[in-house]
């Protein structure tokens, strides 16, 4: 059964690829903005309340610089992973303000918010060519066997590039934004679980 979900993961990372998903925003629809089950590369968000999100998301990856990180030992914080590829217009188009989210969450008081990239398509000269592009101040895993997308399979499809995924505190899928996220809705999605979480501790 777990080689079959694997495959299907890759599947639907290699759909992705093939038509890279289109800029957009979310409908107007609110948190749940999906459309019959069927969710296109449009910007649109899904959350899910603590008492709704599964397990924990397991995955141990390497980046392009060889550094080996878990998930695991990210627990603590918010996590914010992005998946993306150089190639894909919507993923150049966002990764300026994901620079700025990044850098205007670090070192902030509170629960922390760490970001890292999840490539499955592009060799170690493509992805850091884009990183210097874009100054990116966080690392991305070198997914090439859609490992980490197998990973989320199960829990939160991923049927688009770019896609972005919010981790709650206890490595929970928390949000997930199908396209090109809208930074605004971004931040407000990050904040929310950063609040929640600020909050229990309270």
């Amino acid at each position: 059964m777990r080689a079959r979900s694997v495959v299907a993961a890759v599947a639907v990372v290699l759909a992705a690829l093939a038509g890279c998903a289109p800029a957009g925003t979310d409908d107007g629809g609110g948190a749940g903005a999906v459309d019959a089950g069927y969710e296109s590369g449009d910007g649109s968000f899904t959350t899910w309340e603590p008492d709704e999100r599964g397990e924990p998301v397991e995955h141990t990856g390497t980046t392009y610089d060889g550094t080996e990180v878990d998930l695991a030992s990210m627990r603590g914080d918010v996590v914010v992973l992005n998946f993306w590829y150089a190639a894909c217009p919507p993923c150049r188009a966002e990764a300026p303000d994901l620079k700025a989210i990044a850098e205007d969450y670090t070192g902030q008081d509170g629960p922390g918010v760490q970001m890292l990239g999840v490539n499955p398509r592009d060799d170690t000269g493509t992805a850091q060519a884009f990183e210097r592009t874009f100054d990116l101040p966080y690392p991305s895993l070198h997914d090439e066997r859609a490992q980490a997308v197998a990973a989320l399979e199960g829990v939160v499809p991923l049927q688009a590039m770019p896609s972005t995924v919010v981790i709650d505190r206890e490595g929970r899928v928390a949000a997930r934004v199908l396209g090109q996220a809208d930074p605004e809705i971004l931040r407000g999605l990050i904040d929310d679980v950063v609040a929640e979480d600020a909050g229990q501790e309270s």
